[in-house]
Protein backbone atom coordinates (compact mmCIF):
# COMPACT_ATOMS: atom_id res chain seq x y z
CA UNK A 1 0.00 0.00 0.00
CA UNK A 2 0.96 3.47 -0.52
CA UNK A 3 -0.51 6.56 0.00
CA UNK A 4 0.45 10.20 -1.24
CA UNK A 5 -1.02 13.86 -1.60
CA UNK A 6 -3.79 16.01 0.17
CA UNK A 7 -4.66 19.65 0.03
CA UNK A 8 -5.98 21.43 2.62
CA UNK A 9 -9.09 23.76 2.26
CA UNK A 10 -10.70 25.50 5.82
CA UNK A 11 -12.06 22.96 8.54
CA UNK A 12 -12.32 19.69 5.55
CA UNK A 13 -9.90 18.61 2.87
CA UNK A 14 -9.52 16.31 0.38
CA UNK A 15 -6.74 13.53 0.31
CA UNK A 16 -5.88 11.16 -2.64
CA UNK A 17 -4.29 7.80 -1.42
CA UNK A 18 -3.02 4.33 -3.62
CA UNK A 19 -3.68 1.27 -2.94
CA UNK A 20 -2.13 -2.37 -4.07
CA UNK A 21 -5.38 -3.89 -6.76
CA UNK A 22 -6.36 -7.01 -5.87
CA UNK A 23 -6.66 -8.97 -9.50
CA UNK A 24 -9.68 -11.56 -9.42
CA UNK A 25 -11.45 -10.11 -6.50
CA UNK A 26 -14.09 -8.49 -6.32
CA UNK A 27 -14.82 -7.02 -3.21
CA UNK A 28 -11.48 -4.58 -2.88
CA UNK A 29 -10.29 -2.47 0.01
CA UNK A 30 -10.77 1.23 -0.78
CA UNK A 31 -9.45 2.85 2.75
CA UNK A 32 -6.91 1.48 4.64
CA UNK A 33 -7.64 1.50 8.58
CA UNK A 34 -6.50 3.09 11.33
CA UNK A 35 -3.63 6.13 11.10
CA UNK A 36 -1.85 6.20 7.64
CA UNK A 37 0.41 8.92 6.18
CA UNK A 38 2.09 10.11 3.02
CA UNK A 39 4.63 8.07 1.85
CA UNK A 40 8.46 10.23 1.05
CA UNK A 41 8.68 12.25 -1.51
CA UNK A 42 4.70 13.12 -1.48
CA UNK A 43 3.57 16.75 -0.75
CA UNK A 44 5.22 17.78 2.88
CA UNK A 45 2.62 18.54 5.57
CA UNK A 46 -0.29 16.35 4.72
CA UNK A 47 -1.50 13.56 6.80
CA UNK A 48 -1.88 11.55 8.54
CA UNK A 49 -4.79 10.22 8.32
CA UNK A 50 -7.41 8.55 10.43
CA UNK A 51 -10.28 5.86 9.36
CA UNK A 52 -11.46 4.26 12.42
CA UNK A 53 -14.53 1.71 12.73
CA UNK A 54 -16.93 4.56 13.70
CA UNK A 55 -15.63 6.48 10.91
CA UNK A 56 -16.33 4.35 8.10
CA UNK A 57 -19.49 2.86 9.56
CA UNK A 58 -20.70 6.94 8.87
CA UNK A 59 -18.56 7.02 5.41
CA UNK A 60 -20.68 3.73 4.89
CA UNK A 61 -24.35 5.71 5.48
CA UNK A 62 -23.22 8.88 3.59
CA UNK A 63 -22.58 6.10 0.56
CA UNK A 64 -26.32 4.22 1.48
CA UNK A 65 -27.92 7.48 0.35
CA UNK A 66 -26.34 7.77 -3.22
CA UNK A 67 -28.19 7.22 -6.28
CA UNK A 68 -25.62 6.47 -8.13
CA UNK A 69 -22.59 4.12 -7.97
CA UNK A 70 -19.27 5.38 -7.35
CA UNK A 71 -17.29 5.73 -10.42
CA UNK A 72 -13.41 4.28 -10.87
CA UNK A 73 -11.82 6.00 -13.35
CA UNK A 74 -8.27 5.83 -15.48
CA UNK A 75 -5.69 7.95 -13.79
CA UNK A 76 -7.98 10.86 -12.16
CA UNK A 77 -9.52 11.50 -15.80
CA UNK A 78 -12.61 12.61 -13.87
CA UNK A 79 -11.02 15.79 -12.41
CA UNK A 80 -8.91 16.40 -15.12
CA UNK A 81 -11.73 16.02 -17.76
CA UNK A 82 -12.13 19.74 -17.64
CA UNK A 83 -8.95 20.77 -18.08
CA UNK A 84 -7.44 18.06 -21.44
CA UNK A 85 -10.98 17.66 -22.81
CA UNK A 86 -10.49 14.15 -23.05
CA UNK A 87 -12.97 11.66 -21.93
CA UNK A 88 -13.50 10.24 -18.77
CA UNK A 89 -14.01 5.99 -19.29
CA UNK A 90 -15.05 3.89 -16.25
CA UNK A 91 -12.54 1.30 -15.63
CA UNK A 92 -15.29 0.02 -12.50
CA UNK A 93 -18.06 0.86 -10.23
CA UNK A 94 -18.56 0.27 -6.77
CA UNK A 95 -22.06 -0.05 -5.49
CA UNK A 96 -22.39 1.93 -2.14
CA UNK A 97 -24.13 -0.36 -0.65
CA UNK A 98 -21.87 -2.80 -0.87
CA UNK A 99 -19.41 -1.11 1.55
CA UNK A 100 -18.49 -2.69 4.51
CA UNK A 101 -16.05 -2.51 7.37
CA UNK A 102 -12.90 -5.16 8.08
CA UNK A 103 -10.09 -4.79 10.22
CA UNK A 104 -8.09 -3.62 7.86
CA UNK A 105 -9.62 -0.71 6.29
CA UNK A 106 -13.13 -0.26 4.46
CA UNK A 107 -13.60 -2.37 1.40
CA UNK A 108 -16.85 -2.92 -1.33
CA UNK A 109 -17.52 -5.04 -4.64
CA UNK A 110 -16.04 -3.73 -7.35
CA UNK A 111 -17.74 -4.33 -10.59
CA UNK A 112 -14.45 -3.71 -13.45
CA UNK A 113 -15.00 -3.33 -16.89
CA UNK A 114 -13.59 -5.83 -19.23
CA UNK A 115 -10.56 -3.66 -20.47
CA UNK A 116 -9.59 -2.95 -16.82
CA UNK A 117 -9.67 -6.49 -15.39
CA UNK A 118 -8.07 -7.29 -18.52
CA UNK A 119 -4.97 -4.57 -17.65
CA UNK A 120 -5.36 -5.59 -13.71
CA UNK A 121 -4.49 -9.05 -14.75
CA UNK A 122 -1.97 -8.23 -17.26
CA UNK A 123 -0.25 -6.20 -14.68
CA UNK A 124 -0.72 -2.96 -16.35
CA UNK A 125 -2.17 -1.41 -13.82
CA UNK A 126 -1.30 -1.74 -10.07
CA UNK A 127 -3.00 0.55 -7.75
CA UNK A 128 -6.28 1.62 -6.64
CA UNK A 129 -6.34 5.83 -5.66
CA UNK A 130 -9.58 6.70 -3.57
CA UNK A 131 -10.39 10.39 -3.23
CA UNK A 132 -11.56 11.19 0.34
CA UNK A 133 -12.41 14.00 2.24
CA UNK A 134 -11.16 14.54 5.44
CA UNK A 135 -11.42 16.60 9.14
CA UNK A 136 -8.08 19.14 8.56
CA UNK A 137 -7.77 18.93 12.05
CA UNK A 138 -8.11 15.36 13.32
CA UNK A 139 -7.31 14.05 9.94
CA UNK A 140 -10.95 11.49 10.00
CA UNK A 141 -11.91 10.27 6.63
CA UNK A 142 -15.37 11.90 6.19
CA UNK A 143 -16.67 10.38 2.62
CA UNK A 144 -15.67 8.74 -0.51
CA UNK A 145 -16.03 10.99 -3.13
CA UNK A 146 -14.34 8.25 -6.37
CA UNK A 147 -11.05 6.21 -7.24
CA UNK A 148 -8.75 5.80 -9.82
CA UNK A 149 -7.00 3.11 -11.46
CA UNK A 150 -3.36 4.37 -11.93
CA UNK A 151 0.14 3.75 -11.45
CA UNK A 152 1.49 6.66 -10.19
CA UNK A 153 1.71 6.73 -6.71
CA UNK A 154 3.10 10.25 -6.23
CA UNK A 155 0.08 12.00 -7.62
CA UNK A 156 0.93 16.05 -8.88
CA UNK A 157 -0.12 18.35 -7.10
CA UNK A 158 -2.58 19.75 -9.95
CA UNK A 159 -4.84 16.67 -8.79
CA UNK A 160 -5.28 17.39 -5.11
CA UNK A 161 -5.82 21.14 -5.81
CA UNK A 162 -8.57 19.54 -8.56
CA UNK A 163 -9.95 17.35 -5.88
CA UNK A 164 -10.23 20.01 -3.52
CA UNK A 165 -11.80 22.10 -5.67
CA UNK A 166 -14.55 19.94 -6.45
CA UNK A 167 -15.13 19.18 -2.59
CA UNK A 168 -15.39 22.95 -2.30
CA UNK A 169 -18.30 23.04 -4.36
CA UNK A 170 -20.11 20.12 -2.30
CA UNK A 171 -21.73 21.01 0.87
CA UNK A 172 -19.28 21.21 3.50
CA UNK A 173 -19.72 17.76 5.82
CA UNK A 174 -19.99 19.40 9.23
CA UNK A 175 -21.80 17.14 12.12
CA UNK A 176 -23.06 21.23 13.53
CA UNK A 177 -24.65 22.78 10.59
CA UNK A 178 -26.17 19.14 9.64
CA UNK A 179 -30.20 19.87 9.08
CA UNK A 180 -30.67 17.47 11.91
CA UNK A 181 -28.57 18.06 14.74
CA UNK A 182 -27.43 14.73 16.68
CA UNK A 183 -29.20 15.84 20.03
CA UNK A 184 -31.99 16.62 18.28
CA UNK A 185 -32.01 13.35 16.50
CA UNK A 186 -31.12 10.75 19.59
CA UNK A 187 -34.16 12.81 21.48
CA UNK A 188 -36.84 12.51 18.88
CA UNK A 189 -35.75 8.56 18.70
CA UNK A 190 -35.87 8.63 22.47
CA UNK A 191 -32.66 7.17 23.38
CA UNK A 192 -29.87 8.24 25.76
CA UNK A 193 -27.88 11.67 26.00
CA UNK A 194 -24.90 9.34 25.58
CA UNK A 195 -25.94 7.09 22.62
CA UNK A 196 -23.64 5.89 20.18
CA UNK A 197 -23.30 6.22 16.72
CA UNK A 198 -24.27 2.28 16.66
CA UNK A 199 -27.43 3.01 19.01
CA UNK A 200 -28.72 5.54 16.86
CA UNK A 201 -28.48 3.03 13.87
CA UNK A 202 -30.09 0.44 15.43
CA UNK A 203 -33.21 3.03 16.39
CA UNK A 204 -33.70 4.01 13.09
CA UNK A 205 -33.14 0.58 11.47
CA UNK A 206 -36.11 -0.26 13.87
CA UNK A 207 -38.34 2.04 13.50
CA UNK A 208 -37.82 1.86 9.33
CA UNK A 209 -38.76 -1.63 10.11
CA UNK A 210 -42.02 -0.20 12.08
CA UNK A 211 -42.78 2.02 9.17
CA UNK A 212 -42.93 -0.86 6.76
CA UNK A 213 -45.11 -3.43 9.30
CA UNK A 214 -47.39 0.02 9.66
CA UNK A 215 -47.68 0.08 5.75
CA UNK A 216 -48.35 -3.75 5.24
CA UNK A 217 -50.97 -3.06 7.95
CA UNK A 218 -52.57 -0.11 6.38
CA UNK A 219 -52.80 -1.98 2.87
CA UNK A 220 -53.98 -5.01 4.94
CA UNK A 221 -56.50 -2.59 5.97
CA UNK A 222 -57.44 -1.03 2.87
CA UNK A 223 -56.61 1.71 4.52
CA UNK A 224 -55.04 5.37 2.21
CA UNK A 225 -51.73 6.40 3.24
CA UNK A 226 -53.92 9.59 4.72
CA UNK A 227 -56.28 7.81 6.57
CA UNK A 228 -56.36 6.74 10.01
CA UNK A 229 -55.12 3.23 10.24
CA UNK A 230 -55.82 3.31 14.86
CA UNK A 231 -59.19 4.15 14.25
CA UNK A 232 -59.40 0.96 12.01
CA UNK A 233 -58.10 -1.14 13.93
CA UNK A 234 -60.69 0.18 16.52
CA UNK A 235 -63.92 -0.52 14.39
CA UNK A 236 -62.10 -4.35 14.28
CA UNK A 237 -61.50 -4.59 17.64
CA UNK A 238 -65.35 -3.54 18.61
CA UNK A 239 -66.75 -6.04 15.77
CA UNK A 240 -64.67 -8.91 17.22
CA UNK A 241 -65.42 -7.87 20.62
CA UNK A 242 -69.52 -8.11 19.92
CA UNK A 243 -69.06 -11.73 17.87
CA UNK A 244 -67.38 -12.74 20.76
CA UNK A 245 -70.82 -11.84 23.07
CA UNK A 246 -73.12 -15.25 21.75
CA UNK A 247 -77.02 -14.38 21.68
CA UNK A 248 -78.23 -15.75 24.28
CA UNK A 249 -81.81 -15.75 22.77
CA UNK A 250 -79.85 -18.81 20.58
CA UNK A 251 -79.00 -20.52 23.71
CA UNK A 252 -81.48 -22.57 26.73
CA UNK A 253 -79.87 -23.05 30.68
CA UNK A 254 -77.66 -26.20 30.93
CA UNK A 255 -80.37 -27.63 33.40
CA UNK A 256 -83.39 -27.17 30.62
CA UNK A 257 -81.16 -28.58 28.41
CA UNK A 258 -80.29 -31.77 30.44
CA UNK A 259 -83.49 -32.17 31.13
CA UNK A 260 -84.67 -32.13 28.14
CA UNK A 261 -82.18 -34.81 26.73
CA UNK A 262 -83.18 -37.61 29.78
CA UNK A 263 -86.98 -37.03 28.58
CA UNK A 264 -85.78 -38.01 24.86
CA UNK A 265 -83.79 -40.50 26.02
CA UNK A 266 -87.22 -41.78 28.45
CA UNK A 267 -89.10 -41.85 25.16
CA UNK A 268 -86.46 -43.37 23.15
CA UNK A 269 -86.34 -46.15 25.48
CA UNK A 270 -90.06 -46.64 25.62
CA UNK A 271 -90.67 -46.51 21.83
CA UNK A 272 -87.89 -49.15 21.47
CA UNK A 273 -89.17 -51.35 23.80
CA UNK A 274 -92.70 -51.50 22.25
CA UNK A 275 -90.88 -52.32 19.05
CA UNK A 276 -89.34 -55.24 20.35
CA UNK A 277 -92.45 -56.38 21.83
CA UNK A 278 -93.98 -55.97 18.12
CA UNK A 279 -91.49 -57.70 16.14
CA UNK A 280 -91.00 -60.11 18.79
CA UNK A 281 -94.79 -60.70 18.06
CA UNK A 282 -94.35 -60.86 14.59
CA UNK A 283 -91.52 -62.97 14.79
CA UNK A 284 -93.17 -65.64 17.10
CA UNK A 285 -96.38 -65.58 14.82
CA UNK A 286 -94.53 -66.10 11.40
CA UNK A 287 -92.16 -68.81 12.65
CA UNK A 288 -89.08 -66.66 12.41
CA UNK A 289 -88.47 -66.73 16.13
CA UNK A 290 -88.77 -70.45 17.43
CA UNK A 291 -90.15 -70.47 20.85
CA UNK A 292 -90.19 -68.19 23.74
CA UNK A 293 -86.70 -68.66 25.05
CA UNK A 294 -85.38 -67.71 21.66
CA UNK A 295 -87.51 -64.02 22.08
CA UNK A 296 -86.41 -63.55 25.55
CA UNK A 297 -82.51 -63.87 24.44
CA UNK A 298 -83.32 -61.67 21.48
CA UNK A 299 -85.44 -59.42 23.58
CA UNK A 300 -82.08 -58.75 26.02
CA UNK A 301 -79.65 -58.72 23.09
CA UNK A 302 -81.58 -55.48 21.98
CA UNK A 303 -83.25 -54.18 18.99
CA UNK A 304 -80.36 -54.06 16.61
CA UNK A 305 -80.02 -57.63 17.14
CA UNK A 306 -83.75 -58.26 16.74
CA UNK A 307 -84.06 -57.04 13.69
CA UNK A 308 -80.93 -58.77 12.26
CA UNK A 309 -82.19 -61.96 12.87
CA UNK A 310 -85.68 -61.33 11.67
CA UNK A 311 -84.20 -59.95 8.28
CA UNK A 312 -82.08 -63.11 8.11
CA UNK A 313 -84.49 -66.10 9.26
CA UNK A 314 -87.11 -67.63 7.01
CA UNK A 315 -90.65 -68.16 7.61
CA UNK A 316 -90.96 -71.91 9.17
CA UNK A 317 -94.49 -72.97 9.00
CA UNK A 318 -93.88 -75.44 11.14
CA UNK A 319 -93.48 -72.89 13.93
CA UNK A 320 -96.79 -70.84 12.69
CA UNK A 321 -99.35 -73.54 13.68
CA UNK A 322 -99.40 -77.53 13.47
CA UNK A 323 -98.77 -79.40 9.95
CA UNK A 324 -99.17 -82.86 10.77
CA UNK A 325 -103.01 -82.74 11.62
CA UNK A 326 -102.72 -84.58 14.58
CA UNK A 327 -100.17 -86.96 13.70
CA UNK A 328 -96.68 -87.15 15.36
CA UNK A 329 -94.22 -84.76 13.37
CA UNK A 330 -91.78 -87.03 12.00
CA UNK A 331 -88.40 -86.49 14.60
CA UNK A 332 -85.28 -87.42 15.19
CA UNK A 333 -84.77 -90.31 17.17
CA UNK A 334 -81.95 -89.11 19.23
CA UNK A 335 -83.91 -85.48 20.34
CA UNK A 336 -87.29 -87.01 20.34
CA UNK A 337 -90.21 -85.12 19.60
CA UNK A 338 -88.16 -82.37 17.75
CA UNK A 339 -88.89 -81.89 14.05
CA UNK A 340 -86.90 -81.93 10.83
CA UNK A 341 -88.02 -77.86 10.52
CA UNK A 342 -86.92 -77.05 14.45
CA UNK A 343 -83.34 -78.81 14.07
CA UNK A 344 -83.18 -77.07 11.13
CA UNK A 345 -84.22 -73.84 12.94
CA UNK A 346 -81.41 -74.90 15.95
CA UNK A 347 -78.57 -75.57 13.16
CA UNK A 348 -79.09 -71.88 11.65
CA UNK A 349 -79.20 -70.67 15.05
CA UNK A 350 -76.52 -72.37 16.62
CA UNK A 351 -79.09 -73.35 19.16
CA UNK A 352 -77.86 -76.78 21.26
CA UNK A 353 -81.11 -79.26 20.42
CA UNK A 354 -81.64 -80.46 23.37
CA UNK A 355 -81.86 -76.89 25.11
CA UNK A 356 -84.54 -75.72 22.63
CA UNK A 357 -86.41 -78.80 23.72
CA UNK A 358 -86.44 -77.43 27.24
CA UNK A 359 -87.10 -74.28 26.27
CA UNK A 360 -89.99 -75.88 24.30
CA UNK A 361 -91.23 -77.12 27.06
CA UNK A 362 -90.96 -74.95 29.68
CA UNK A 363 -93.28 -72.80 27.54
CA UNK A 364 -96.01 -75.40 26.71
Amino acid sequence: MKQIAALKSNAVCVAVCALQVQAGVAMQRLIPAGTFDAPRGAMSGQGPWLLTEDGARKVIARAATRSTDIVIDYEHQTLLAEQNGKPAPASGWVDPKSLEWRDDGLYGRVDWKAAAAKAIGDDEYRYLSPVFPYDANTGEVLDLLHLALTNSPAIDDAIAVLAAARMSAMPEINEEDSPVKREQLINTLGLATDATDADIEAALAALKAGNAELAALREGLGVAADGNAVEEVAVLKGKAAKAAQPDMSQFVPKAVFDETQTQLAALKAGGDKAEVDRLIKEGLDDGRIAGKATAEWLREQGLAVLKAHLQDSPSIAALKSSQTQGKKPDGDEQHGELSKDELAVCKNMGINPDDFKKSKVASA
